[in-house]
């Protein structure tokens, strides 16, 4: 592809960087800032170089967070007596979307694959058994993908939990094997979170 811009060629450049965005697409999406106004092309910069320099991570669930404790774990109207365990930010807005949980979460930041080099050291493991050991939560649910990674992270989730006395439990399998929370529809993901199942190691 000729480019009779530098600028543009980098700008494209930049955009089919991102995951499933390749040149055409990435050229028609530079088309399209070119013709929008300076301040709302600016105000996307602005966004993004944010993203790099004033998010944050929750102290306490471990999301993504303008702030040291995030809007869900400093809301009065969420409820202390359930931790939703999940993979990671795109996880926990996927189940945010379904309408049907009120309680609190725990991001994990990935899921053990020794394949990957991800270990239990490399995730938020030892900070959900100091949570629910501290918190004292009734219940514990383990809303993890429906993949080889994620049920041998539930598996090792279930044999920390186990001493602690508390209700563990995992979305009902009405997702796919393999498949992954972050496409899965709303209704379905609902669906599976308001029939989820005991979760024994056995």
């Amino acid at each position: 592809m000729q480019f009779t811009s530098q600028i543009v060629e980098k700008a494209v450049d930049a955009l089919s960087g991102f995951p499933g965005i390749g040149k055409r697409t990435a050229l028609r999406l530079v088309m399209y800032l070119m013709n929008r106004p300076e301040n709302e092309v600016g105000s996307m910069a602005e966004s993004l170089i944010k993203l790099k320099t004033e998010l944050q991570f929750c102290n306490k669930c471990g999301t993504v967070s303008d702030t040291q404790i995030c809007g869900i774990c400093s809301s009065p109207n969420r409820t202390e007596k359930q931790i939703c365990v999940v993979e990671d930010f795109s996880d926990l807005m996927a189940i945010e979307g379904t309408g049907q949980y009120k309680g609190l979460y725990h991001v994990l930041g990935g899921l053990i694959s020794p394949m990957d080099g991800v270990g239990p050291a490399d995730l938020k493991i030892e900070s959900l058994v100091e949570r629910v050991t501290d918190e004292k939560p009734e219940e514990v649910i383990l809303a993890l993908s429906a993949t080889v990674e994620g049920d041998t992270t539930m598996y090792y989730l279930g044999k920390k939990l186990e001493p602690l006395n508390v209700k563990i439990s995992s979305i009902a399998r009405g997702i796919s094997i393999g498949g992954e929370l972050e496409y899965i529809d709303e209704i379905t993901l609902g669906r599976s979170l308001l029939q989820r199942t005991t979760y024994t190691t056995s």
